[in-house]
């Protein structure tokens, strides 16, 4: 076990490192240049900027146009010293640590993934299960029609719709934008009911358009499982059939749930970009769309690689959950 864990660990610093060298030269060259975009705003506010002035920002941000190859790589190696020391530089956009800015708005993406993931789960698994064993009944019909709906519709759609119904454009059930109430003084569990006031919406929308592929993943792997011989030969032992679906069949189908939750760890910090875009909220997802349309590249580079290590450590441990859930497979 421990020696299977040590080869894991060693392919996965490669991988991060391939992934850290592919981050920086596709962030190099990106088509936004954040020392243009500042040039002009400040001649906009009616400053005036000389071209040494211009020449010295680009070096201070490290973005020379005439920078060779062995520069690049400098940078590269000096980028990734400061990475092995958890500094990922400092924000263009935002003027502070990017380590800073991801910890101050992660919380929010996170709180908003892990409720609707719970939910998710908890609808879309046993939805599923149900399917497969009332195949081409009136249930299953209704559980591909709700698949159907997750999968189709955009979440820039769906979320509009939902402020539109249930938002102050509508019935008034809910706030249609923001976290909390503007210049409401609260605490304590009124903070906290009015944060679920205002999140609701947001959670509703990522968890109708997430549990369509998870209820089809329940759907297709239990049929698959169903029709496998030891499970013939458990209904013909004359086990019950909240035992042969519970016991027997459910087990054989998490081994493929199990591979999906590799991607479960990066999907609860990296934010819902669009959903977040939707309802204005001050996650992660939204400060890091903000960053890369004005070119910042410390926290585009930092953003990534920290979604990077937790794809890395999220197929980990699917891989170490698999001896969990299936005795045949031996980590050795």
């Amino acid at each position: 076990m421990l020696k299977y864990i040590l080869k894991r660990l060693g392919y996965s610093i490669l991988v991060l490192l391939g992934v850290s060298l592919i981050i920086y030269f596709l962030t190099r060259l990106m088509p936004i240049d954040f020392v243009r975009d500042k040039v002009n705003s400040i001649q906009t506010s009616g400053a005036s900027v000389s071209a040494e002035m211009v020449d010295a920002m680009y070096k201070s941000y490290g973005l020379s146009a005439d920078a060779g190859f062995a520069d690049i790589m400098q940078g590269y190696f000096n980028w990734l010293g400061d990475l092995v020391k958890l500094d990922l530089g400092t924000s263009f956009k935002y003027g502070i640590p990017v380590t800073e800015k991801i910890a101050m708005h992660m919380g929010t993406s996170f709180a908003i993934a892990l409720i609707a993931t719970v939910f998710e789960f908890m609808i879309a698994i046993p939805l599923g299960i149900t399917a497969a064993t009332h195949q081409y009944s009136l249930r299953d019909y209704i559980v591909t029609i709700l698949v159907m709906v997750g999968i189709s519709l955009p979440a820039f759609f769906f979320g509009n719709i939902l402020r539109g119904v249930f938002g102050e454009g509508g019935l008034g059930w809910f706030p249609s934008l923001g976290l909390q109430s503007a210049g409401a003084s609260l605490s304590g569990i009124d903070l906290l009911l009015d944060y679920a006031h205002h999140v609701f919406l947001p959670v509703l929308t990522v968890v109708i358009l997430s549990i369509g592929a998870r209820m089809r993943m329940t759907r297709t792997n239990m049929l698959e499982v169903l029709n496998s011989d030891y499970i013939r030969t458990a209904r013909a032992k004359g086990l019950k059939e909240k035992v042969v679906i519970n016991k027997h069949a459910f087990r054989n189908t998490m081994i493929p749930l199990v591979t999906s939750l590799a991607g479960l760890l990066p999907s609860l910090f990296s934010g819902a970009i669009i959903t977040e875009q939707v309802f204005d909220l001050p996650g992660i997802g939204n400060i890091a769309l903000q960053a890369m349309n004005a070119g910042d590249i410390p926290f585009i580079m930092g953003y990534n690689m920290f979604l990077a290590l937790l794809s890395v450590l999220g197929v980990l441990l699917a891989d170490l959950m698999y001896g969990l859930v299936d005795p045949r497979v031996k980590l050795e």
